[in-house]
């Protein structure tokens, strides 16, 4: 496994261990961390990726602040929410093509 899939698990451990409330809403949702480049010299920044359906979205952005502190204090940046059945439905996505694996876990979370 890869420092991301670990990240993501920890990530996913730790809400489910000290919010089980809120770590029963990310059952139906796939955690991911997104790692991107920005600045001169590049820097590196992680990013916490919750994709959910749009039926789960609401309950999931009213306790961003949990996600929010737990994913500073494991020190990533922050936390993005993206509708994972938008993303499967744009006809313009390579993600097929780009990431086969996000893209079946995201018909998993969608069906």
């Amino acid at each position: 496994m890869n420092t991301e899939d670990l990240l993501a698990k920890e990530f996913t451990r730790i809400i489910q261990e000290y919010y089980p409330a809120v770590g029963e809403l990310l059952d139906g949702c796939y955690v991911k961390i997104i790692t991107s480049y920005w600045g001169r010299p590049p820097r590196r920044l992680r990013y916490v990726g919750i994709y959910c359906t749009m039926d789960i979205m609401p309950y999931i952005q009213a306790r961003k602040e949990v996600f929010r502190e737990i994913a500073d204090n494991m020190g990533l940046m922050q936390v993005v929410f993206l509708n994972a059945t938008r993303l499967l439905r744009d006809p313009k996505s390579t993600l097929k093509d780009s990431d086969p694996r996000l893209w079946l876990e995201l018909h998993l979370i969608a069906a």
